[in-house]
């Protein structure tokens, strides 16, 4: 356990690290907005990447669902514990250079509308890291791995959902780069309606739209349709109807399944919103 957690709290922040070096070198002319932010991002899609690897080989090693172990269900779910606590502050060191870039430098402020834009996604990690980490390790005892892989492959969707973003960042990058050439005139546009404009940009190429496309499918897969599965699963073994499984299991177990997934159904129909103005955008613009 303490071994993991410690490869854990040097391999997240090392890589963040690693990351930020590497695009200065690579890209010397952008911020240090866009290093962080990309940076940012591709640490979370490693890490995604590596709980999906983890989820896929833990649910085809248990071939019951209910008792069958592997080490990865516990081992990586201490390797998570130091992430989410480097990402906590990551989203926060982001919120930090932006804010930065719009000369707002009071520390308090930054933490305040750090805390109101990110709520969701502080709520999110503080229930992994206080909630479900107790019921992974020690609660459940020794049912259950098979359920925990299920959950690790939910990372699947993240990569294309850091893709849309990092797309919007270096595009954002390259035409401020340009606007501070000629005109200087960055500092005087809102830096949300910039990135707005700049992600409406974006939208229009064919590898943005693409990656939105895979991003909902992947999303709606893991995340949405999850649940169902590992119902299915449970009741295939036990000779139950899907339907029949929320009544045959504990109560407390569906209520933690619908916590679950509340989270995600809203983010989805965020992600569809988004969607609708990617594909319906050039449409209204050509019949204006």
């Amino acid at each position: 356990m303490l071994l993991t957690l410690a490869w854990g709290s040097l391999f997240f922040p090392g890589l963040f690290a690693l990351c930020t070096w590497g695009l200065l070198r690579a890209r010397p002319e952008w911020t240090d907005t866009d290093r962080v932010t990309i940076s940012t991002r591709l640490v979370s899609s490693v890490q995604a990447v590596l709980a999906t690897g983890s989820g896929i080989v833990i649910i085809r090693s248990c071939k019951d669902v209910i008792s069958d172990r592997h080490w990865l269900a516990r081992q990586y779910v201490w390797f998570l514990i130091p992430y989410m606590i480097y990402d906590s502050y990551a989203m926060y060191l982001c919120e930090w250079y932006r804010t930065q870039d719009q000369n707002h430098r009071h520390s308090l402020t930054i933490f305040r509308n750090f805390l109101r834009k990110n709520r969701l996604m502080i709520t999110h990690h503080a229930v992994i890291l206080f909630v479900l980490v107790p019921v992974a390790q020690r609660l459940r005892g020794d049912l259950g791995d098979f359920f925990v892989g299920c959950i690790f492959t939910a990372e699947l969707s993240t990569p294309f959902v850091s893709l849309g973003r990092v797309l919007i960042q270096a595009c954002m990058s390259k035409t401020a780069g340009m606007v501070r050439r000629e005109w200087t005139l960055l500092p005087l546009v809102d830096g949300g309606v910039l990135e707005e404009t700049f992600s409406l940009r974006q939208q229009h190429t064919l590898l943005y739209k693409v990656n939105g496309i895979l991003t909902l499918t992947t999303f709606f897969a893991c995340r949405i349709l999850l649940f169902p599965f590992m119902y299915w699963s449970y009741g295939r073994q036990q000779g139950l109807r899907l339907l029949q499984v929320p009544f045959s299991i504990p109560f407390y177990c569906n209520v933690a399944n619908a916590f679950l997934i509340a989270p995600q159904i809203y983010w989805f129909s965020l992600l569809c919103k988004k969607a609708a103005r990617l594909f319906h955008t050039p449409q209204a613009k050509k019949d204006g």
